[in-house]
């Protein structure tokens, strides 16, 4: 457990200079900051000063060390926008899209894992076919198209809930019911291929002749056994609930880290960009590293090959 784990961190810090690496370069390639960061009508001076205000005007080598040392030391640089230090701009938006991310989570998995193994257990059927059309049509549906649909539904017709902001449970209501229609679509498909594997399984033939009532095939050794890929999805699925629901959050108004990073983006502040990509990579890494440790009370022979 001990090595395993002492791998497992080994293998994060690695990614994690890879991903610092590969956003510096990739920012750097983009395009000139300095040109969003002056007037048009700037003189070649004014430029120059600009740049060596920042540290722009050194090798980008150099560039990259200087970041990783002040990294290291929790200082991730100052936003060229709001003049705040970046990590502490995240940090403040991080809990926002923590709450949207969790809860689309949770009803992903109290909605997507019974329904899954609901119409699993009863593959043909017209529940089956009915369920199954129904969540590719909400893996199909684009995102900020849902989301925009929902707002002309219930903000502007129906006028039951807020169209954007963040004051009350009421305002996640609709953001997490949009993130929820794909995430659930997904993990009820998943659910269901691998319940059915499962079923064609001799043990689960074993459980029904020892006389086990059928709910308790599906519940003890069918839904524990399909699993371990549903945790794998749902540990990605939140990683990118976290970084990548930039899309859902600027069509909502959501003050979560993605709306912070399309803007960093669009204006490119580079620290702010890289504080956003290194907070949500982080996430994103010990996300896997739970999964991971799951695997080992999920199934007992991964255990086993790791303790050995």
């Amino acid at each position: 457990m001990v090595r395993f784990l002492a791998q497992r961190l080994w293998h994060l810090a690695w990614v994690l200079l890879a991903v610092s690496v590969l956003v510096f370069l990739l920012i750097h390639l983009s395009g000139d900051p300095v040109r969003l960061l002056t007037p048009l009508d700037a003189t070649p001076e004014d430029v120059a000063r600009v740049r060596r205000l920042y540290g722009l005007d050194r090798p980008i080598p150099l560039q990259y060390w200087d970041f990783v040392r002040r990294a290291l030391r929790g200082d991730l640089g100052e936003s060229f926008r709001y003049q705040r230090p970046a990590l502490e701009l995240v940090l403040q938006r991080l809990p926002a899209t923590a709450l949207l991310a969790v809860t689309t989570l949770a009803v992903t998995i109290a909605v997507g894992i019974p329904l899954g193994l609901w119409i699993g257990a009863r593959a043909g059927s017209a529940a089956d076919w009915g369920v199954s059309l129904a969540t590719f049509l909400g893996i199909s549906l684009p995102s900020f198209w849902l989301g925009v649909l929902l707002i002309l539904l219930f903000a502007d017709r129906l006028r039951v809930l807020p169209a954007s902001g963040f004051d009350s449970w009421r305002h996640l209501v609709l953001p997490a019911a949009t993130l929820s229609v794909y995430t659930t679509g997904l993990i009820t498909r998943l659910v269901r291929a691998d319940v059915r594997a499962v079923l064609r399984q001799d043990y689960i033939r074993t459980a029904r002749a020892k006389g086990l009532a059928e709910p308790v095939v599906l519940r003890r050794h069918a839904l524990r056994n399909a699993l371990l890929s549903t945790v794998t999805v749902l540990g990605l699925q939140l990683g990118n609930l976290l970084g990548g629901s930039v899309v859902v959050e600027a069509v909502f108004a959501w003050p979560g880290v993605g709306w912070l990073m399309l803007q960093g983006i669009q204006t490119r502040d580079l620290p702010l960009v890289r504080a956003v990509v290194l907070v949500v990579g982080t996430a994103f890494v010990l996300i896997n590293l739970i999964v991971d440790l799951l695997y080992l009370f999920i199934d007992p022979r991964i255990r086993y090959d790791h303790g050995r």
